[in-house]
């Protein structure tokens, strides 16, 4: 059951003792989101906080749903007025959510970039036992970006697992510039980072991180 209702009210931690999550906000603008749900993390866990794709926003269906991500994934759009690609996209992007989704929900959190600060917001999740990680990049410029892109240092890592990264919930047809062969060791993204090349053609990336035997 999800806890909806005008001002605070929605996001009362002791209402949640009957409700299993709640609507944040009336705003599902997916940019705005971001700041929304940044803000929202600092009190209340990703399991709680509902996020639905809809109409509000100019931003493409993956975007949303990149964003939407971070808590609870929902759609509240007309399904029959998608074009194919969308259509196809947001049925994969089912299954992958479902196969990351307790990272996200029950993992450690990270806040690795500033949305307020950053032309790029990067968020990410770990798991208890540092084998697997989800990050969350969005590309925040409104105007052309003015600060060069960086990598991006990660954490919550094991320094001596080695991992691997891979970018998930790729839009149909679209080819991801990550090397999904390379392997890392957890020092070395922690201390040295790696950039989702993330820009105003990719505005939204998720990667994987896994740890490797």
């Amino acid at each position: 059951m999800m806890l909806c209702a005008g001002g605070g009210s929605r996001v009362d931690y002791d209402a949640l003792k009957y409700f299993t999550e709640f609507w944040p906000s009336d705003n599902t603008s997916p940019f705005d989101r971001i700041f929304i749900q940044w803000e929202y993390s600092y009190y209340f866990p990703s399991l709680a906080v509902d996020n639905h794709v809809t109409d509000m926003g100019k931003q493409p269906i993956k975007f949303k749903t990149d964003v939407a991500m971070m808590g609870k994934l929902g759609y509240d759009v007309r399904v029959n007025e998608l074009s194919k690609d969308d259509l196809l996209f947001s049925q994969n992007a089912v299954k992958t959510y479902n196969g990351f989704k307790d990272i996200v929900w029950h993992g450690q959190q990270y806040r690795l970039q500033d949305p307020y600060e950053n032309d790029v917001a990067v968020i990410s999740y770990v798991d208890e036992a540092k084998d697997k990680a989800v990050i969350f990049s969005y590309f925040m410029a409104t105007r052309n970006a003015t600060r060069q892109a960086t990598p991006i240092k990660l954490k919550g890592l094991d320094p001596d697992k080695r991992y691997q990264l891979k970018e998930v919930n790729l839009y149909p047809n679209a080819r991801s510039p990550i090397d999904n062969t390379k392997v890392y060791s957890g020092d070395f993204l922690m201390n040295i980072g790696f950039n989702p090349e993330v820009n105003d053609r990719r505005t939204s990336v998720i990667i994987q991180v896994e740890a490797t035997k």
